[in-house]
């Protein structure tokens, strides 16, 4: 008989697109996952942690279903699976960018199609059949929808009159001579949790545990900590000039004429910031990456 422990909670994890993203944000947030590439079993190094790799697709109803107690999947897939689940957190992270993506409808540069009441009797080809038939329903229109099993984009207009297309920043959509008209819906990847495992204080805690961890990596991504030597006199005109530097660290040092300055702070400033901090007769300056920073 087997002696070995049940994992605590059962994960489920995007195969496909968002997969290597997914392992490295896990691994900044402190959590080893290794797996083959033809194997859906990740080892995890955590004993209270178990999970599968399956498409986003599927992740939330097996998450309502209680398969998994939590995973990882984006706010359109549990719209149209319209699953009953808990979304614990945003994540906003894609396998590109860290922007929100959108489901949009498009057509050809040449249509006449200008709204969605142009879409009467028209075909629409797309992979989110039900959050497009919901649209349609609403702003009462009556055309067919089919179901795209990908390269949605090549079927306008030989095969279909519009489509309804993920997109991130429109550049792809851009390129292939087609234009949006509107969008339907904003997404994101979210942690979502069972229902009936939420409700459990143990299960609970660990979710909200992982979801912390995730969070913090992620904001980690957008900064970086500044560390510095600089003269005890121009410690003054840097507080007043340099908003960014309103909460640093500072600490003595053996020359009594210096301080030692560590901060966080937006990555993006730091161009701005590191020939200012020269001028005012800063050494040794560090920039260093952050795995976590953990919000408040």
């Amino acid at each position: 008989m087997s002696t070995e422990a049940k994992p605590l909670v059962m994960l489920g994890l995007p195969k496909g697109s968002l997969e290597e993203a997914t392992l490295r944000l896990f691994a900044k947030a402190g959590f080893k996952i290794t797996k083959s590439s033809r194997s859906y079993r990740p080892s995890i190094d955590d004993p209270e942690l178990d999970g599968r790799f399956v498409r986003a697709q599927e992740i939330s109803r097996y998450v309502e279903h209680g398969y998994f107690d939590c995973g990882l999947t984006g706010h359109d897939w549990v719209v149209e699976n319209g699953s009953d689940v808990v979304e614990v957190c945003d994540l906003i992270y894609s396998r590109a960018s860290a922007v929100k993506s959108r489901w949009v409808l498009v057509v050809p540069e040449a249509s006449p199609v200008q709204s969605v009441k142009d879409l009467e009797g028209k075909r629409i080809a797309t992979e989110v059949t039900n959050i497009v038939g919901r649209y349609l329903k609403e702003n009462n229109v009556n055309a067919e929808v089919e179901f795209s099993w990908g390269a949605t984009e090549v079927k306008v207009p030989d095969l279909v009159d519009a489509i309804v297309d993920l997109t991130e920043t429109g550049n792809s959509i851009r390129a292939n001579k087609l234009r949006i008209v509107d969008t339907l819906l904003e997404t994101n990847t979210k942690l979502v949790a069972n229902r009936k495992s939420w409700e459990d204080p143990v299960k609970r805690k660990k979710i909200e545990n992982i979801a912390l961890l995730l969070r913090s990596a992620l904001q980690a991504d957008k900064m970086v900590g500044l560390k510095l030597n600089i003269p005890k006199e121009k410690v003054d005109g840097i507080m007043s000039s340099l908003p960014a530097l309103r909460n640093p660290t500072i600490s003595p040092l053996s020359c009594s004429k210096y301080v030692a300055l560590e901060v966080i702070l937006d990555e993006y400033v730091v161009r701005e910031l590191i020939p200012t901090l020269k001028a005012h007769d800063a050494e040794g300056i560090i920039e260093y990456p952050l795995n976590k920073v953990v919000p408040d």
